[in-house]
């Protein structure tokens, strides 16, 4: 082992401790890129049977004062995320229950001659239904964007791309499909707010975080979870709405006192009054999966348009 690779292992070795992780395995490997990796799969000490796959450019290196504590900070939150039914699953603000996964980081730097980092993955719709609608991305940063990034490397750009790729459904631009070429997600500085130094996806308003919150329960506990606890404190989410972790809580403890879950600490499950809404949430789901659907190009296909 290099000495550059023995200070990456150990150095997010003593970063996993600290967030509460352990470092399951750590292998040398090249993305589809050709790009060196070290890929380390982590796990709760408490519970191995899910686990975290966290890659790194193999000469990485953490020995940068602002840096460490990032990934600690990070990997605190996975740890969090592990003790979710589905660790890999959110939802957007219209309803679509999705699951991030297939990503091949780091980013690699465009071969189309734009500059541009590049990062591939594939979002499925995860509705508990085995129907393989999927839609493959590739997620671009620019060269601006990517000055706000403390290092282009999963632990520090995982939470901003995911939360992209929800605004790019929130738009209609992502089509979920069997199969299918891989969609593009910009990620510009206009998720970047120069003034409050933060990334802004959404301006959302109480009313719309009561019902991501719905959303998330009712799907990632409820339907995905047999109703076993969600982390409801994900700053992952607080980012995409815009809000803190600490008011999607008070949010929550509202909406158990309505009975629609219940909650503990930082954890929400769906109760049955909530789980017996499926009709109202079977509709939101049809609405936001059309929604990311070329209607013209359907009427084409049926006919119903002039050609």
């Amino acid at each position: 082992m290099t000495n550059l690779k023995a200070n990456l292992v150990d150095s997010l070795g003593g970063a996993a401790e600290a967030a509460g992780l352990a470092v399951i395995s750590n292998t040398t490997s090249a993305n589809p890129m050709g790009l060196r990796t070290t890929v380390f799969q982590l796990a709760l000490p408490s519970d191995k049977s899910k686990t975290l796959q966290l890659e790194l450019s193999e000469h990485f290196d953490f020995d940068q004062p602002h840096l460490l504590p990032e990934l600690t900070q990070h990997l605190a939150a996975q740890a969090k995320r592990l003790r979710n039914p589905r660790p890999e699953c959110g939802v957007t603000l219209a309803g679509l229950p999705i699951a991030f996964g297939k990503f091949e980081w780091p980013f690699h730097r465009s071969t189309s001659g734009a500059d541009t980092y590049i990062v591939h993955g594939e979002l499925h719709l995860a509705d508990g239904v085995n129907h393989n609608l999927h839609a493959r991305i590739s997620a671009s940063v620019t060269l601006t964007f990517a000055d706000f990034v403390p290092a282009m490397e999963q632990p520090y750009a995982e939470d901003f791309i995911y939360n992209a790729i929800r605004k790019t459904v929130d738009y209609g631009q992502l089509e979920f499909l069997k199969s299918g070429n891989r969609q593009p997600v910009p990620v510009t500085t206009r998720y970047w707010s120069r003034w409050q130094k933060k990334f802004i996806f959404t301006d959302t308003n109480d009313e719309e975080r009561l019902a991501y919150l719905l959303n998330k329960v009712y799907w990632l506990s409820g339907v995905l979870g047999g109703s076993m606890p969600v982390w409801i404190a994900d700053p992952r989410d607080a980012m995409y709405l815009n809000t803190s972790a600490e008011e999607l809580v008070r949010m929550a403890n509202h909406e158990a006192a309505e009975g629609l879950m219940t909650v503990d600490d930082e954890y929400a499950a769906a109760t049955p009054k909530l789980m017996a809404r499926k009709p109202e949430y079977d509709r939101k789901l049809e609405a936001a999966i059309n929604f990311t659907k070329p209607q013209f190009n359907e009427s084409m296909r049926a006919g119903e348009a002039n050609m």
